[in-house]
């Protein structure tokens, strides 16, 4: 199960980050995660919210330029070398990474969720669930 990050094209200049957090803000939309890549002139939102369906509408409604991507989901439990074991995972079944970030949270207990690009999240999934590792959900995200 891939869960949805919502990309978001900005314009590298001052307030436009603010700008998109203000949309998703008025909007009472949650963030879980978020990412910023840049270059000269535009930088790349990645986002995991809580309602993604929703957060993708209003962008758009606010002339952001808002695309879904399905990434990889996996916590992992918050402690030193942790993210170690998990890429002895991936290493083991040949996986490569495009990009990846993290993020803390738990309701009950803290851990660390990593979220992965991959080229091909179904097979990575597969791969990944056969080593006894869970790929979180959409549904899952929420839980958080």
């Amino acid at each position: 199960m891939s869960i949805k990050q919502i990309s978001v094209f900005l314009e590298n200049k001052p307030s436009t980050l603010k700008q998109m957090t203000g949309v998703l803000a008025a909007h009472g939309i949650d963030m879980r995660a978020l990412s910023l890549a840049e270059t000269k002139d535009f930088g790349i939102a990645r986002v995991i919210v809580d309602d993604v369906y929703e957060a993708v509408n209003v962008l758009k409604e606010a002339d952001f330029v808002a695309n879904l991507t399905s990434v990889l989901a996996i916590a992992i439990p918050d402690v030193p070398g942790g993210l170690d074991k998990l890429l002895e995972v991936f290493a083991e079944t040949n996986l490569n990474i495009e990009y990846m970030y993290a993020f803390i949270g738990g309701k009950e207990e803290k851990k660390a969720y990593m979220i992965f690009r991959v080229r091909d999240h179904r097979a990575a999934e597969a791969k990944l669930v056969s080593k006894g590792l869970k790929v979180l959900s959409q549904e899952d995200m929420q839980e958080i």
